[in-house]
């Protein structure tokens, strides 16, 4: 899979020719300090441990949330591992992607298909560790309409508004863009031209609310977002409601740099391990994204999701 930014480029263009009015108006994630990638603490090629190591999330939800939530697991690493870590919630998820492969993050939480899309682009990123939800290391992708919506079915879908968090999300575009293709005609070449309009709304969570709120007729999202939203939208269970399921996705990875020592590597892996003994810490996992546990993976785990991005030719060329 070679360029396969250059998908994700385009498809973002035809999406806001599509939706540049309702897009548009979607306000950004919070940028934490730092901005869109993180400044590199020491030169990590060659086997020099960093000064500092840089911990990197995307934001399923608001990013000041995150921040804050993260503060604590970067303080339990730093005190195992002996170096200082710093967590950093990027812009989107290509902002993480770009800079792990330009070694200003070292540790990433990255979503599958961001997971194939950095690996397509840079050959230092490596998954080690995988979530797991609930007794699972899959799940699925959620389409969520209103619960007074007369939308009964995928198919009603067409010509409807769609609210998603981020063109190199797996459950909020990339596996519900590949079902739209192979069961319901869609074309690969133009998934805005099935809809009416499309919104990158930044974060699952706000994908629900443009749906919540009126703005979009349907949100893609993991399953069951609508919890992350519960508490600042308590008629969020009973006002939208589930419409249908995508098959399943590999969990989100925990990723690493390979360019540091692989000391480092083992040490960073064995500590994440050894939270699953630790119920603080296991807290602060589900707090952030909804993770219950932690396992090992490798990177042939994410080789179903490079086989759902073939769907669209332009990821091959």
């Amino acid at each position: 899979m070679k360029k396969i930014y250059s998908f994700v480029l385009a498809v973002a263009m035809s999406v806001a020719l599509v939706g540049c009015g309702t897009a548009d108006e979607t306000p950004a994630p919070e940028e934490t300090t730092g901005g869109d990638a993180p400044e590199n603490t020491e030169e990590v090629a060659g086997g020099d441990y960093p000064t500092e190591l840089v911990m990197g999330f995307v934001p399923s939800q608001d990013s000041a949330n995150i921040a804050d939530t993260v503060a604590p697991l970067a303080d339990r690493l730093s005190d195992e591992l002996g170096v200082t870590v710093r967590g950093e919630v990027m812009t989107n998820y290509t902002a993480l992607v770009e800079a792990m492969g330009n070694d200003q993050v070292h540790i990433g939480f990255i979503p599958a298909f961001g997971y194939v899309l950095a690996t397509d682009r840079y050959d230092n990123i490596e998954a080690v560790l995988k979530s797991i939800r609930h007794g699972s290391s899959t799940y699925k992708a959620q389409y969520t309409v209103r619960t007074d919506s007369d939308i009964k079915s995928i198919e009603d879908l067409e010509g409807k508004v769609w609210s998603f968090p981020d063109l190199a999300s797996t459950s909020g575009y990339l596996f519900p863009a590949a079902q739209l293709v192979n069961e319901y005609g869609a074309d690969p070449e133009n998934i805005a031209g099935f809809f009416s309009d499309m919104i990158q709304a930044g974060g699952h969570d706000n994908a629900l609310i443009q749906v919540l709120e009126g703005n979009a007729d349907v949100a893609t999202t993991f399953d069951d977002a609508r919890t992350a939203i519960e508490g600042d939208y308590p008629e969020a269970m009973t006002d939208l409601r589930v419409l249908d399921y995508t098959a399943e996705i590999p969990n989100d990875t925990i990723s690493l740099n390979t360019n540091l020592p692989q000391e480092l590597r083992d040490a960073i892996v064995a500590a994440f391990m050894a939270f699953n003994d630790d119920e603080e810490m296991l807290t602060i996992m589900d707090e952030v994204y909804n993770w219950t546990g932690i396992d090992t993976a490798s990177d042939s785990d994410y080789d179903v999701v490079r086989e759902t991005a073939e769907v669209f030719p332009d990821m091959l060329k």
